[in-house]
């Protein structure tokens, strides 16, 4: 059976292809899978024990099953839906002020933008000293769009369910950003400071956490991916 594999950051740099079609054993597992890319491109053979692998845009275990014509994406450790209008990957610049548009403003805040006594926002920040590199120019992110949108609305949704009465938006780039350039909003709305405080926090947590996209430190020194080095 053939599937259509994706690679993504350090993987897609190593081998030089963003996607291939991959011939597999009929009911070949994730696991299968694994080592059969793993011996096909050895140049990331050492990487792959730490790589989650989707099937379909979802996250799959090593026991799953893969089908004839199914999409596995291979996500390296990540650095560090259903929210309707409050999700947004592009390389075009974000800003607070339009993440709290999204949370408060019109029909997309909805009865919560209404009421919000309070908005909490978070905007994280291109810096020089970085995680590998301390001269760092700029970093260079990369994402799985479609899949990251779904972990992103599953997150907001998450976080409203907990703290019922919070909208929450989260707006990030991706591409080449300078020292000093915004990389990523988050912004939550509620009637009361504790739930947007917590809500706010908990959602650029979980980004970090589950999202796949990856960032690249550019640095005067040399360069290095985030999460997932060598």
């Amino acid at each position: 059976m053939k599937v259509d594999v994706l690679y993504f950051a350090v993987l897609r740099e190593r081998i030089q292809l963003d996607h291939e079609t991959v011939e597999l054993a009929a009911g070949a597992t994730v696991a299968e899978a694994r080592a059969a890319i793993a011996a096909r491109h050895p140049s990331v053979a050492a990487l792959l024990p730490g790589v989650q692998l989707a099937v379909n845009r979802v996250v799959a275990a090593d026991s799953q099953a893969i089908a004839d014509g199914d999409e596995l994406a291979l996500l390296p450790p990540v650095a560090g839906g259903a929210a309707p209008g409050a999700i947004r990957i592009s390389a075009r610049p974000v800003t607070i002020a339009e993440a709290i548009e999204a949370v408060t403003g019109g029909d997309a805040g909805g009865e919560v933008g209404r009421d919000a006594g309070a908005v909490v926002t978070f905007a994280g920040i291109v810096r020089r000293r970085g995680h590998h590199l301390s001269d760092v120019v700029r970093l260079e992110y990369e994402a799985y769009r479609e899949m990251a949108e779904a972990v992103l609305g599953e997150i907001a949704v998450e976080i409203e369910r907990e703290w019922p009465g919070v909208r929450v938006a989260i707006h990030h780039r991706t591409g080449a950003l300078a020292v000093g350039e915004t990389a990523v909003v988050v912004a939550a709305a509620a009637a009361h400071r504790a739930p947007a405080f917590e809500a706010c926090r908990a959602a650029i947590d979980r980004l970090k956490l589950r999202a796949p996209i990856w960032k690249k430190e550019i640095g005067e020194s040399g360069e290095a991916w985030v999460g997932l080095g060598a």
